[in-house]
């Protein structure tokens, strides 16, 4: 964002960087809801157990993220300097801390059912559940390093190689996810051990074609040379920045997976017709979530030119993009909920009427948050991308775990709203998430010619 660009070239500055980066997002996110749809075909009990495992593996993947997304405005910053140096150092030791959570989360994916169980999930979900986490859980190492080194490409602007990454993903997790799931081609039928396999593959295939792209395209910054000697400095500026962003991301993805929980309670049709149109909403934010990463990367860059003016114009050309497309976001969870929901269940499904007509309602609940969840998820990007992290963190915890949690528990068991009570508490917790984020980055946006660590 140079100080001289018109809104319009602000605009098509943030659609350069941002569209790359949603369709990454969207062929990643691809891969759940191809296991979604497909286990919906196999079974409803397996759709439901597996919505559980999806919700505790992409809890500790958000957490484990925290260097990642911390990456990205470092980076940025760092290349708009011209310091190779520094984004070695900074690139090289996340992959280190990336790799430790994975091995202190793996024990927890192991022994997933008695934890499950603890939290008054179903028994047999549970089991099935950790037969799930067993497989797919080895592959939260391959996972975090994909999201690293995505971080670190997207924070150079080279976003094509992880779109093109993901695709060819996605498209290999459709075709293992049919011939493990179900058996085809001659392979066994293993249901959703299949599917986790699939996920391990694909993930590394990804990592594999980034890392091999890090290295021609990139090489003065040689990342993998001598990756095994300790930056001790840099290691700790990531985790100086990236535990408040992994612990931001742990209290909104917690407030999702604890609405899970609830819906549990409730029953397992609930908790079907949830995951479902959990799968439904979270691809539609996926764009929003593109286009906060391009947030991000331009704001860090603005900020390494101590820039306010192209801060302020770049990120209002983000939010109205976002709020555009909010708008077709609305429009189809309220008048084609039908077409999407049906698409993750068996036709012949003897319990599909009850999941539509409770899906149905959640999805016309959803359409209420939409403006909501995308203007905290943008401007949480911006205030990454100005290094402002703390702030936010205290921001959704009180947002999310103090206001949304209670909410959905008290206005889905305690008044007997169920499913649509549950989802009424999450539009609550993001409204005031997106409120208070919004005014902490326009009040900090004033000050960027000033230090930027809060």
């Amino acid at each position: 964002m140079n100080q001289s660009l018109s809104f319009p070239l602000h605009m098509r500055a943030v659609l350069v960087l941002g569209l790359p980066l949603v369709a990454s997002h969207l062929a990643q996110f691809a891969v759940q809801i191809i296991d979604t749809v497909m286990l919906g075909w196999y079974g409803v009990e397996e759709l439901a157990a597996v919505v559980l495992a999806g919700t505790v593996f992409l809890l500790f993947l958000i957490v484990g993220s925290g260097p990642a997304w911390a990456l990205m405005p470092l980076i940025a910053s760092a290349s708009e300097a011209g310091d190779d140096t520094r984004v070695r150092r900074l690139t090289r030791m996340a992959l280190w801390v990336s790799f430790g959570i994975a091995l202190l989360v793996l024990p927890i994916l192991w022994f997933a059912a008695p934890l499950l169980r603890a939290i008054g999930q179903d028994a047999a979900l549970s089991e099935i559940a950790q037969d799930y986490l067993r497989i797919a859980g080895w592959g939260l190492i391959p996972a975090l390093f994909v999201m690293t080194l995505k971080s670190y490409l997207a924070a150079l602007e080279r976003t094509r190689v992880v779109l093109w990454a993901t695709i060819l993903s996605a498209a290999m997790n459709g075709v293992i996810n049919y011939a493990l799931i179900f058996g085809n081609w001659g392979a066994p039928e293993l249901g959703v051990r299949g599917a986790a396999i699939a996920s391990v593959v694909i993930q590394v295939a990804a990592g594999l074609v980034m890392a091999v792209y890090a290295t021609r395209a990139l090489p003065q910054h040689a990342l993998f040379q001598r990756i095994w000697r300790p930056d001790w400095e840099a290691l700790g500026e990531l985790v100086r920045m990236g535990v408040p962003i992994g612990l931001t991301g742990l209290a909104e993805v917690g407030m999702f997976s604890a609405s899970t929980v609830v819906m549990g309670w409730i029953g397992t049709l609930e908790l079907a017709a949830h995951g479902i149109a959990l799968q439904i909403v979270s691809a539609f934010f996926m764009v929003h979530l593109g286009f906060s990463n391009a947030a991000t990367v331009r704001a860090g860059r603005a900020l390494g030119r101590r820039d306010e003016d192209s801060l302020r114009r770049g990120a209002l050309a983000v939010l109205l993009m976002s709020a555009l497309f909010g708008i077709v976001t609305v429009m189809l969870l309220v008048g084609a909920p039908d077409p999407m929901i049906l698409a993750f269940l068996d036709p012949d499904e003897p319990l599909k009427d009850e999941i539509l007509s409770i899906g149905r309602s959640l999805l016309i609940v959803a359409a209420l948050f939409q403006f909501a969840d995308g203007g905290q998820a943008i401007t949480l990007g911006l205030l990454r991308g100005v290094h402002d992290t703390k702030v936010p963190m205290i921001i959704a915890t009180v947002s999310y775990w103090i206001i949304g949690v209670p909410m959905s528990y008290v206005m889905g068991i305690t008044w007997g709203f169920g499913g649509e009570g549950v989802w009424m508490g999450l539009v609550i917790g993001l409204l005031v998430a997106g409120v208070l984020m919004s005014w902490r980055f326009w009040a900090r946006s004033s000050r960027i010619g000033q230090a930027a660590e809060v």
